[in-house]
C-alpha cells in the first residue's frame, strides 16, 4: 500500500492488535486488559484514548511488558481513524470485513484445489465475492468520502473549518 500510496496514513487494525496484545497474556488477564483496549478505541475523541492508553500502560507494564510493548509500538497507527469522520470510524478500526470477504473465496479455492483452468478460477472466484457482496454493509457517511479524498483536515471526528473563515465571522 505504501509503495502505490505513499501520501495515505495506515491505521493498524484493533480486532488483530488486540488479539495480538491478548496472547502475550495468561487467561486469566485476558479480560481485564481487553476492557481497557475497549476504552481505548472507543474512547470519544484522540484526547480521551491517549488518557485510556496511558492508563493501560501503566496499570499493566509492570508485570506485561511483552503484552504492552505490542500495544506502545504501533500507537499512532491505531489511533489514526481520530483523524477521519466519524461515521467512517466502525469501518476504518478493522480489517475484519475485507479478510471475511475473501476468506469465503480463499475456502472454496483450497477445497476444490487445482480448479481448472485459470478462467475458472477466476470466473468461481468473481461469482463468490458477487454473492458475499448482498451481505456486505454500506459505508456510513459515504458523502463525506469526497472530502477525505480532498484532504479536509478532521480532528476526533469532525471537520475542522478554515481558520480564515472563523477570523472573518
Amino acid at each position: 500500500m505504501r509503495k502505490s500510496y505513499p501520501s495515505c496514513r495506515h491505521q493498524r487494525c484493533w480486532v488483530h492488535k488486540t488479539a495480538n496484545i491478548l496472547n502475550k497474556l495468561p487467561k486469566s488477564m485476558q479480560p481485564k486488559v481487553k476492557v481497557a483496549l475497549y476504552e481505548i478505541w472507543m474512547a470519544e475523541t484522540r484526547e480521551q484514548a491517549h488518557t485510556a492508553f496511558n492508563r493501560t500502560i501503566k496499570s499493566f507494564s509492570s508485570k506485561y511488558p511483552k503484552a504492552m510493548k505490542c500495544l506502545t509500538g504501533s500507537k499512532e497507527e491505531l489511533l489514526a481513524f481520530y483523524d477521519f469522520p466519524a461515521e467512517h470510524w466502525t469501518h476504518i478500526r478493522t480489517t475484519n470485513p475485507i479478510e471475511s470477504t475473501f476468506a469465503t473465496v480463499r475456502l472454496r479455492t483450497k477445497a476444490i484445489r487445482g480448479c481448472g483452468s485459470r478462467d475458472a478460477t477466476l470466473a468461481m472466484i468473481y461469482k463468490l465475492i458477487e454473492s458475499a457482496q448482498r451481505r456486505w454493509k454500506r459505508i456510513k457517511g459515504f458523502a463525506l468520502l469526497t472530502l477525505v479524498v480532498n484532504n479536509v483536515e478532521f480532528k476526533d471526528g469532525l471537520q475542522i473549518k478554515d481558520q480564515s473563515e472563523s477570523a472573518v465571522a
